[in-house]
């Protein structure tokens, strides 16, 4: 049973984030960053600098990543009509969605598809969603959106140089070290069918009318998601 005390403070990160939310951006104190989501940008940034060197080196300057997560509107009037993309890659080659992960440890295959089992230093094993799971929607969105011809893929990318991979693991899980050979693959197998490229332009054109990256309309998806999970634990 949880305590008064707990439930007291509970109850004050609800009232603020709801004061949050009602607070004009212009006015409105900013949150302070946890430990996690601070290792979470860095995880973001190594992926993105990694990515760019990459496209770059595979594409010239024919492809586009967006600087900064892209937020789709995958289910309009749902209770969760909204989904984070950590990194949105367009190329000739196809479209890319990446889900980025800063754990330390080694990962394992889960019981099911949907999860996987981090090994910590000290032996502990913790059941974690996937990062393939978390892109499955994105994706199938995207699929059903964009014209049939333009492939999308899904990634799971794990930016820790303190990450070990279990060779159990499918290949669309990876390493920052293994996105050259992963992204060089896609492309020759792309070519391989002569199929024409992808439009960069129109594809990205494409995405931005299901979706929005402006820095409120971000913020307001992740305040509702903060807010649903301290319900959840409120509640569980």
């Amino acid at each position: 049973m949880y305590g008064i005390a707990f439930l007291f403070a509970i109850g004050l990160a609800l009232y603020r984030i709801d004061r949050q939310r009602q607070t004009p951006p212009s006015t409105a104190l900013p949150r302070p960053v946890t430990r996690a989501e601070l290792a979470g940008d860095a995880g973001e940034a190594a992926v993105d600098a990694e990515l760019r060197r990459v496209l770059a080196w595979l594409c010239g300057e024919n492809f586009y990543l967006h600087r900064g997560p892209v937020l789709l509107h995958h289910a309009p009037g749902a209770r969760y009509p909204t989904a984070e993309i950590d990194h949105l890659a367009i190329s000739p080659f196809g479209l890319f969605v990446f889900e980025t992960k800063n754990w330390t440890g080694h990962i394992e295959p889960g019981p099911d598809e949907t999860s996987l089992v981090r090994v910590g230093a000290s032996g502990e094993r913790e059941l974690r969603k996937s990062p393939l799971k978390q892109n499955h929607s994105k994706v199938v969105f995207l699929r059903g959106v964009l014209p049939g011809m333009w492939p999308v893929h899904s990634f799971g990318v794990f930016a820790s140089d303190d990450c070990t991979l279990s060779p159990a693991l499918p290949p669309s899980l990876m390493r920052i070290a293994d996105l050259p050979h992963q992204l060089r693959l896609c492309k020759t197998n792309y070519e391989s069918r002569d199929q024409r490229g992808v439009n960069v332009k129109a594809a990205w054109q494409a995405v931005l009318a299901v979706a929005e990256v402006d820095r409120d309309s971000i913020e307001r998806h992740r305040s509702r998601v903060r807010t649903d999970s301290l319900i959840h634990m409120i509640n569980s």
